[in-house]
């Protein structure tokens, strides 16, 4: 994410890099080799940047956050947030407190195919089954990322964000109740650590959803990609290419095509009409989407625009997935 990202102010003309951090020795595309390589975040810090794009692992997050913050820079951080609830909020605080921009890495809000999914999900509900999972496949380098990420963040809570984020913009009802599930398949991680979970979640407006996220190289590419959504009047579902492959980057924000089912029917009980399917094919790529999260933190900076629901929704769907990991911890449900 770091690559991509600062390809995306390479190619901006609203932005100059004027230094890169890293914390081991990064092989760099061709781009980025002629900009300075700093060996601290205070060493780029000193530099006085407009502008700082944390892209490390989760557990850092908040820090360096605040310390750019605190800085004078604005801020773009991945996702998630932050640890811990109170740490995001604290992160949040500091953002208001130095009257910088703070823009958090929600990369499907940018994505056209995904608000369209979300729009015509809305148009067979409330209320809804939200059926949403990200399983991932992992060997070798991609395994050896995972069982770093996991050290920190689990795979529930790392990607989990993204989507109870979409399942809050599809219902815009209040969560009031989590259950979290989770299981430790790979005797390559430690004992308190899981790389497959579970989240069902309850809204006040009737709707329920789950999400499920495993990594590692025990997981088919069976169903690992399920994005469906279900009403009263229909589905809406996202239907991959049957060639796609859940280590691919790509295959985790495109959507290929929409699928619409209404559920009218005839005067004799049957279907009334046939399933329509709306194609996504010119939809961007991993790196374009990054570039569009940039372009949104250029004009939040230039027009200084109010991003109080940003920081709120970012916060609503943090608190959904940690709520999920207590409740796995616990084995309780979870009121919200």
């Amino acid at each position: 994410m770091g690559h991509a990202h600062a390809l995306a102010y390479h190619h901006n003309p609203d932005f100059e890099i004027v230094g890169l951090c890293d914390r081991g020795a990064p092989t760099l595309p061709p781009q980025l080799t002629g900009y300075p390589m700093l060996e601290s975040f205070d060493a780029l810090l000193a530099l006085k940047p407009d502008v700082v794009a944390v892209c490390t692992y989760t557990s850092s997050h908040a820090e360096l956050a605040i310390k750019a913050l605190e800085a004078g820079a604005h801020v773009f951080v991945e996702k998630p947030l932050a640890p811990t609830l109170e740490e995001a909020q604290a992160v949040i605080d500091a953002a208001e407190r130095c009257a910088r921009k703070l823009v958090i890495g929600y990369i499907l809000r940018h994505h056209p195919s995904w608000s369209t999914f979300i729009e015509k999900s809305r148009e067979v509900g409330p209320p809804y089954v939200m059926r949403l999972n990200l399983n991932q496949q992992s060997s070798g380098k991609s395994w050896e990322i995972h069982k770093r990420l996991m050290q920190t963040t689990s795979p529930l809570v790392d990607c989990g964000v993204h989507y109870v984020d979409v399942m809050c913009q599809i219902t815009d009802a209040k969560p009031v109740q989590v259950r979290g599930m989770g299981l430790r398949l790979s005797s390559e991680i430690d004992d308190n650590q899981v790389n497959y979970g579970h989240l069902q979640v309850v809204f006040e407006d009737g709707s329920v959803g789950w999400y499920e996220a495993g990594w590692g190289p025990m997981f088919s590419e069976t169903a690992y990609f399920v994005k469906d959504v279900v009403g009263p009047r229909g589905a809406v579902s996202i239907v991959l290419d049957t060639e796609a492959k859940s280590a691919d980057v790509n295959t985790h924000t495109k959507t290929g095509n929409v699928r619409m089912h209404s559920a009218a029917l005839t005067p004799d009980g049957q279907l009334a009409r046939a399933d329509e399917w709306i194609s996504m094919a010119d939809e961007p790529g991993h790196h374009e989407l990054c570039a569009r999260e940039q372009r949104f933190l250029a004009d939040a900076i230039r027009h200084d625009r109010d991003l109080t629901k940003h920081y709120e929704d970012a916060l609503r769907s943090l608190a959904i997935v940690f709520a999920a990991e207590r409740s796995r911890r616990e084995m309780r449900a979870i009121d919200l």
